[in-house]
């Protein structure tokens, strides 16, 4: 295997959810539930009492439901394992991203959480315009890059700067998917900072 091909799939490991969790818990359940029913054959076979039902009992009450049961108790039933099943095709399909984006890097895998990313672009926003710690924030997408700047009331900031050093900050990644940035400077200012 050469080494792209690893950093690659170390990378998706990283920045895609398992779904091992999902898996184990429905198929523990379908196991519990067919070592039950071979368990009930068994002792059907061996003539023993049956544990919960026996396969007959089972049937018979199977095959006793639809009179049993009133319609709208049948089509719940229904509507709920419906549920379930698109749930769990759901958690199948969906794409299970992970709050990280991967970073450029020739000899290893490195990958970052949005957090991070987001505190350095804050920083880098902060120096440039020369505010205080809490006047910018910054939000990390997948796609995306929200910086909101609040400045100091009655002091300007150059808007056209923070967005070149954010744009700046964000190409210094080298980040496999470019990240569109948004800056958006408050028309509130902040007093005494």
């Amino acid at each position: 295997m050469n080494a792209e091909r690893t950093r690659r799939r170390l990378i998706r490991r990283e920045t895609h959810s398992s779904r091992a969790a999902a898996s184990i818990a429905a198929a523990a359940v379908l196991a519990a539930g067919f070592l039950w029913l071979a368990a009930e054959a068994a002792l059907a076979l061996l003539g023993r009492n049956a544990l919960l039902a026996g396969p007959a009992q089972l049937g018979q009450w199977l095959a006793g439901i639809p009179a049993a049961t009133l319609p709208a108790g049948l089509m719940a039933a229904g509507a709920g394992m419906a549920l379930l099943g698109v749930l769990l095709l759901g958690t199948a399909l969906r794409a299970g991203r992970l709050p990280r984006h991967p970073l450029g890097s020739e000899r290893s895998a490195v990958v970052a959480d949005d957090d991070v990313i987001a505190a350095a672009v804050s920083a880098r926003a902060r120096r440039t315009a020369g505010l205080a710690p809490g006047q910018v924030t910054t939000t990390v997408g997948h796609r995306s890059v929200q910086v909101q700047v609040r400045p100091t009331s009655g002091l300007p900031v150059d808007a056209a700067a923070i967005r070149e050093a954010v744009a700046d900050e964000l190409a210094g990644y080298a980040m496999d998917r470019r990240i569109a940035p948004r800056v958006t400077i408050s028309r509130e200012g902040v007093l005494g900072q």
